[in-house]
């Protein structure tokens, strides 16, 4: 994973085991993801369990929530309710920070 956008000490971060590439942070209630996304990323419509929250850093996401495409550049703020069903993707290479935060509250172990 070449991300040389991010920190050093983000770099060091172990990397996240799913889909797409990121570095990991863990936090109680909350993992917090550094990702990149090459431009041509499609997401297919999925769910997670999690509160998701996240701000772009560069580039830009089109967010696709109940059939509505949203646009998101650097600085903006998106937010996904638990189980919400969304798609995504992106016309040119992306960085974002995301944060998954348990959907119940409850610690991740």
């Amino acid at each position: 994973m070449s991300q040389p956008h991010f920190p050093d000490r983000i770099r060091s971060l172990p990397p996240f085991a799913g889909p797409f590439d990121a570095y990991q942070l863990s936090a109680a209630g909350c993992e917090v993801l550094f990702a990149s996304y090459p431009a041509g990323t499609e997401i297919q419509p999925h769910t997670h369990p999690t509160e998701n929250y996240g701000v772009i850093t560069a580039g830009e996401l089109i967010l696709i929530v109940d059939g509505r495409e949203s646009r998101y550049g650097p600085g903006d703020w998106y937010h996904l309710l638990p189980e919400q069903e969304h798609a995504a993707r992106f016309e040119v290479d992306t960085s974002e920070i995301e944060f998954w935060f348990d959907g119940d509250g409850a610690e991740r172990d």
